[in-house]
């Protein structure tokens, strides 16, 4: 529902190593642009809280939601006292999102918790529900989806950027090779002129060493002969009046 991908943009039970070599594994690590992270903490004890529910005892409730507090309160300082700051190499820990799975208990911290929330807060430690956390993972989402938007049109820009060199490069060669054709069709010319051009050019030349009695099995092509001079045009039918 967060919109979120699995092993992309958060990641479940992942085994860390803390620079003292104590082995930690954070319920969730959620990944956000520029290498930064979210732990999610999902380990809330709600015993107290349960009990609280249970009674009509007004003396029993008052003892169980003040457990419930304390609790929260122990769970804020050991999740303080685990550093996960110190798992992310090269990357940095924004918050620790302490999960209480049901509305009603995190009600009870916000009504009666003191100044539990903002000292948690204090310790980069997020007390949420199920609500409250859900609004936060879509924002996430959210701040994902635009750094895709960006990533795409960068990577649009550089891409564009290599057809446009590309192109030119096909468009000089195309020139090239349309410079090449002109060369080539007047290097044609030149060859053809001394082929068939002046009274001593090669094609009558050849031809007289067939006149002279040369063996050959292949004849000259007729407007080439004409054009060089060595064959006298046909003459034009006789007009009948």
């Amino acid at each position: 529902k967060s919109g979120l991908e699995k092993d992309r943009e958060y990641f479940v039970q992942e085994t860390l190593h803390a620079e003292s070599g104590r082995r930690l594994r954070p319920d969730v690590i959620v990944k956000l642009p520029e290498n930064k992270n979210l732990v999610i903490d999902a380990k809330m004890s709600l015993v107290a809280y349960e009990k609280y529910m249970n009674t009509e005892d007004e003396a029993e409730k008052s003892q169980y939601l003040k457990e419930h507090i304390l609790s929260i309160k122990a769970h804020v300082k050991g999740l303080s006292e685990k550093n996960y700051h110190q798992l992310f190499d090269g990357g940095s820990l924004d918050y620790v999102l302490m999960f209480v799975p049901i509305e009603s208990a995190f009600a009870l911290v916000v009504q009666h918790g003191g100044e539990l929330y903002n000292e948690a807060h204090e310790k980069s430690i997020i007390i949420v529900s199920p609500a409250t956390l859900i609004a936060t993972l879509r924002t996430v989402s959210s701040i994902w989806k635009h750094e895709y938007q960006n990533r795409n049109a960068l990577e649009i820009a550089r891409q564009g950027g290599a057809l446009y060199d590309k192109f030119k490069s096909f468009v000089d060669d195309l020139i090239e090779v349309g410079k090449s054709l002109d060369k080539s069709k007047q290097q044609y010319g030149l060859a053809m002129n001394k082929l068939v051009e002046g009274k001593d050019n090669l094609i009558r030349k050849t031809e007289r060493l067939k006149e002279l009695g040369s063996k050959t099995s292949k004849t000259m092509d007729e407007k080439l002969l004409h054009r060089a001079g060595a064959k006298d045009e046909p003459d034009q039918p006789s007009q009948l009046f």
